[in-house]
């Protein structure tokens, strides 16, 4: 797979600044091709033709879990239908 797994994450709430750590929570889980020259960066869109400027790389590597489906497990229930059905062709 030479794509790259990218978080669209939840814009923060405004109006509880001291809500918690923080964090966000990943909205949708999509694939991006690399971007021209690097194998750790996304390029400008997503499969499903997303901008991933304000996303998130996720890290994970499919090669490096035989077996596993190209997203982390525990964002299945968020994965984008539409990059799923590219990287599935």
């Amino acid at each position: 797979m030479s794509e790259i797994v990218v978080y669209e994450l939840d814009r923060p709430a405004a109006t509880r600044p001291s809500a918690g750590s923080g964090e966000r929570r990943v909205r949708t889980v999509h694939a991006a091709p690399m971007a021209p020259g690097s194998r750790t960066r996304a390029g400008p869109r997503t499969l499903c033709g997303k901008d991933t400027f304000a996303m998130e790389t996720s890290g994970w590597d499919p090669s490096d879990h035989p077996g596993a489906p190209w997203y982390p497990e525990e964002y299945a229930s968020v994965v984008c239908p539409d990059c799923a059905a590219v990287i599935e062709t």
